[in-house]
């Protein structure tokens, strides 16, 4: 896993100033050197600049990037960022097209798959990434991003010349490119926020090569292209097919992400999917004698000041243990306080480039880095919920049946503390209303399918395109500003298009969430861990998180120069934090509630004041 970032133009010749735009180049590789830094490398010519920072996973010595190769006297270049898992199977083919590999990194596979097989060659590839390719032939730059968004890319056109970056910060670095906000991208913030539009990279002007797309970019200019798009069809395996077919791919999927030339270690917050991630990395590197290193996530004092409420049943604690009685893990119980998760919250803005999901995202920062103390790859159990239809708006009529996305239904409270006559200029329902009809508008229809059943496969698309892409970035900033690599077995393409298409009876039987799953693993896992019901990723109960972000926040609003207040009413937000905040009832998701909405605003005031956005 690895950052990337570079700029192409044809109007102008980079090595006529060559020290300039090499140093340009490095600065923008610098500005992300937590994704990796284990080998650099910059590569300039007339019309284009590459620079690479590398996390060495594969072939550990011979893996540096960028990688060129030469055909018919014309040079290929790459710069990657990602993992493809079915590397293996287009080696072989390629090798048997007469091409000779020089490392054994993915890098090189792809590479020569673009220089065999062409522009399209990206439907092959099994995996998560983002990557550049300079073809001297066409001369051409082509950006590439896997299915589903799991790795970011970011880019901007000025002077004629493309920008691109893993993370936003790099285009910053760029001399053409000077951070500023519009109105859309307070009505990202306020409106959609911590979600994301596909392709909007909330500053003006700045945008992200949307998930299953290309682009190339040439001396006609700029041209994107979707090459993947979820479809729909009808089912016709049986119940115990489908079981039988979910069985294998999931373990087919967590096995072949296995891969890596450094150990391997997994999540463990003893609920269903973690669980089961768990259980086959276990079983997979016993065959070897070797462990698993698992690591689980809690708050200090939680088991004092935890309050069960819908969304949140229940503690982790007792499942993870019941977990390491089946499966010999070396496992690590790992806390965070409630005074970390305050000060994190800035540097979770510093990871991300915007406001995010407030204390989820600044505790999972803080856990990261304790995880890469020990392993530099860890799986996850991220997107199962999404694909197996976990979340309560998948089964929950009244929200089901939500005019909206369902994880965002009520605007009331996210503009409760802000100024009346900055609600009235945003015209929030009006752009999210908008966006929302798009996405509808976009699923895959399915001829003859029943009212019910279509809303449900709207229901499961808007997850798969709006919330899972926003728990993916989560997950790639947290982790990868720790250089620790995340891998999501549950989002193998397979798997997604696969289960898009199983009935909901199917998913929902006995009125059980995530019943196939469960069905599926049976195997796998104890008893009282596979019939858990949900419960969340964890979040601090103490009363004094709640009581240091009010004062974060006053102090903030207090301060006639502070950015934020050209957005919200003091009188508002002082009233708010002295009220008690309602923890079961969120604005966002099923983690961000009355404390969440503080943390989000300090996040705001942060990133407006960091860009100088005001």
């Amino acid at each position: 896993m690895c950052g990337i970032a570079g700029f192409c133009g044809f109007q102008q010749n980079f090595t006529d100033n060559y020290k300039y735009w090499a140093k340009i180049l490095v600065d923008m590789r610098k500005s992300i050197s937590h994704r990796g830094s284990d080998n650099t490398g910059e590569y300039l010519v007339p019309h284009l600049g590459f620079g690479h920072t590398r996390l060495s996973i594969r072939d550990l010595n011979c893996g540096a990037q960028p990688i060129i190769r030469e055909k018919n006297g014309s040079r290929y270049v790459i710069i990657y960022n990602g993992e493809i898992y079915n590397t293996d199977e287009l080696k072989s083919e390629l090798i048997s097209a007469g091409y000779v590999f020089e490392t054994t990194t993915d890098t090189e596979v792809i590479l020569y798959s673009y220089m065999h097989w062409g522009i399209d060659f990206v439907d092959k590839l099994n995996g998560i990434f983002a990557f550049a390719i300079w073809d001297e032939a066409c001369e051409c730059l082509l950006l590439y991003r896997d299915r589903f968004g799991i790795k970011p890319l970011f880019y901007a056109i000025r002077n004629d010349i493309l920008i691109f970056g893993s993370e936003i910060k790099a285009l910053f670095c760029h001399p053409y490119v000077i951070p500023s906000a519009n109105t859309d991208s307070y009505r990202e913030i306020f409106g959609i926020g911590p979600a994301r539009t596909a392709g909007n990279g909330v500053f003006k002007n700045v945008f992200e090569l949307k998930p299953g797309h290309y682009a190339v970019f040439d001396k006609d200019g700029f041209s994107e292209t979707q090459y993947w798009e979820l479809q729909s069809c009808k089912h016709t395996d049986s119940y115990m097919e489908t079981v039988k077919k979910v069985s294998f791919l999931v373990r087919d999927a967590i096995t072949r992400q296995m891969v890596s030339d450094v150990p391997v270690c997994s999540f463990l917050s003893g609920g269903l999917d973690s669980s089961i991630v768990t259980a086959v990395a276990s079983k997979y590197l016993a065959e070897s004698g070797s462990s698993l290193n698992t690591f689980s996530f809690d708050f200090r004092q939680n088991e004092i000041f935890f309050e069960a409420n819908a969304f949140q049943p229940e503690r982790d604690r007792p499942y993870v243990d019941e977990m390491l009685l089946n499966y010999r893990t070396n496992h690590s119980y790992l806390e965070c306080d409630e005074a970390d998760l305050v000060e994190l919250l800035i540097p979770a803005v510093d990871a991300k480039d915007l406001p995010g999901m407030a204390d989820v995202d600044a505790s999972l920062l803080y856990f990261c880095r304790l995880v890469k103390q020990r392993n530099k790859v860890v799986l996850t159990g991220e997107c199962a919920d999404e694909v197996f239809g976990g979340y309560p708006w998948f089964y929950r009529e009244e929200l089901v049946n939500t005019d909206g996305f369902p994880w965002s239904r009520d605007l009331e409270t996210r503009t409760l503390l802000l100024r009346d006559d900055f609600v009235k200029e945003l015209q929030l329902e009006d752009y999210v209303r908008a966006r929302y009809e798009e996405s509808l508008k976009a699923v895959p229809v399915l001829d003859g399918e029943k009212k019910r059943e279509r809303r449900r496969r709207e229901i499961a698309y808007l997850n798969i395109k709006w919330f899972m892409q926003t728990l993916l970035d989560r997950m790639d900033r947290a982790s990868m500003y720790s250089g620790l690599e995340a891998r999501v077995p549950f989002a193998d393409h397979r798997i997604v298009e696969y289960l898009f298409n199983v009935p909901w009876g199917m998913k929902y039987r006995e009125k059980k969430e995530k019943s196939l799953l469960r069905e599926a693993c049976r195997d796998l896992l104890p008893e009282r861990i596979l019939y858990r019901k949900k419960s969340p990723y964890p979040k601090t109960y103490n009363p004094n998180y709640e009581r240091l972000l009010s004062e974060k926040l006053v102090k903030i609003v207090s301060n006639p120069g502070a950015p934020l207040n050209a957005f919200v009413d003091k009188k508002k937000v002082l009233e708010f934090t002295k009220s008690p905040s309602e923890y079961g009832k969120p604005w966002f998701g099923q983690l961000m509630a009355g404390p969440q909405l503080m943390a989000y605003l300090i996040q705001v005031n942060y990133w407006l004041e960091k860009y100088r956005l005001i």
